[in-house]
């Protein structure tokens, strides 16, 4: 791939081009907003794209705008030929292939798709060359999509990081809502009783609360837009989820609540363990877990990485936990469990205050 054009300088469209510009493709970046072209532009993500057709057409064009915005951003680019190939990256696509339809759209030339990457944050100012590192990237060519345009966009995931996955659209709309869309009006639903906390409850807020609840930070707007084209799915989760509260809540009401709660939190665990992990592969719930305190000061997580290095022992995973009001942090380091003794004596030999 040589050359593309990406339509919309957002989030998305930004860290696309960021990641392209990596690989050495031409980068011809569009948007309303001259901010936040111009911005894009400068962080190098690409060039600014001409009003008129092009003398030549890009290998892909990447239409980055909301979902209802879509079709016709796709029309007005094809009308143009500025690619040869297209694709979009809005998060449901069963709606947007029936209104690209109507909106008499080449669905040879397009490939609907969906990069599962994202943050609570927006804006080109938020972008990053590897947000879609090791992610998947969904792909839903309709009948009438031609294979050549379909490996053209399989390319294209694969240049930022992203493993394709090829699906029809209303399967698609159902996965999303599933791993995606529900859980953020849940999340939003978990983020909004906080408003009814006083400054003693916010104070005893720990890493629980602000795992659970941080997509809840997304633009609302932006949110809304995407629930309003994924209406029947996401009911049918937040429905479901609904109903294992309520039963929960009663159970709890009632002061009965250890079989039916109980009963919840194991096919919680169980299907928390179902996600992917590391490469993909299934979730291995058997890794230890070395807590080793940090200082909340430059340098500490480089220092804390070397002497993990220095080890010679492979961290799977990793989080850190904040201690509210406190100078020090807590990294918690996930490894195989014939590997903890070791890192630990490392670890502790060199200064580190771990806890086993």
């Amino acid at each position: 791939m040589e050359s593309a054009v990406v339509v919309g300088a957002g989030l998305i469209g930004t860290s696309i081009a960021l990641a392209l510009r990596e690989h050495g493709v031409e980068v011809a970046l569009a948007d309303s907003d001259p901010a936040a072209l111009r911005l894009a532009c400068e962080l190098g993500a690409g060039t600014p794209l001409g009003d008129g057709p092009g003398t030549h057409p890009a290998d892909v064009a990447v239409v980055a705008a909301p979902p209802g915005a879509v079709p016709a951003v796709l029309r007005e680019v094809q009308d143009r030929g500025l690619a040869q190939v297209y694709t979009d990256v809005a998060s449901v696509k069963h709606g947007v292939l029936v209104e690209a339809v109507r909106a008499g759209c080449d669905l040879a030339t397009f490939v609907p798709g969906h990069p599962m990457g994202g943050s609570e944050r927006n804006g080109p100012g938020a972008a990053r060359a590897d947000l879609f590192l090791g992610r998947s990237w969904a792909l839903c060519p309709t009948d009438k999509t031609d294979p050549g345009a379909a490996a053209t966009v399989a390319e294209l995931a694969r240049l930022c990081g992203a493993a394709p996955l090829t699906l029809d659209a209303r399967a698609h709309d159902r996965a999303v809502a599933l791993v995606s869309h529900a859980p953020h009006v849940a999340a939003s639903a978990v983020a909004a009783r906080l408003l009814e906390g006083d400054g003693n409850a916010l104070a005893l807020a720990g890493q629980g609360v602000r795992d659970v609840t941080r997509i809840a930070g997304g633009d609302p707007s932006m949110w809304a837009e995407i629930l309003r084209h994924n209406t029947g799915p996401v009911a049918d989760v937040l429905e479901a989820v609904a109903a294992d509260l309520a039963t929960a809540a009663q159970a709890l009401r009632a002061e009965e609540g250890g079989t039916p709660v109980r009963g919840l939190l194991d096919r919680g665990r169980r299907g928390h363990e179902r996600i992917p992990g590391k490469h993909g592969a299934q979730r291995t719930p058997d890794y230890a877990v070395l807590p080793v305190v940090i200082p909340d000061e430059p340098n500490a997580l480089g220092r804390l990485f070397a002497a993990v290095g220095d080890a010679g022992v492979n961290v799977e995973d990793i989080r850190i936990d904040h201690s509210p009001g406190l100078p020090v942090g807590v990294a918690q380091l996930s490894v195989l469990p014939d590997s903890l003794p070791d890192l630990a004596r490392a670890l502790a030999d060199r200064g580190w205050s771990v806890h086993p």
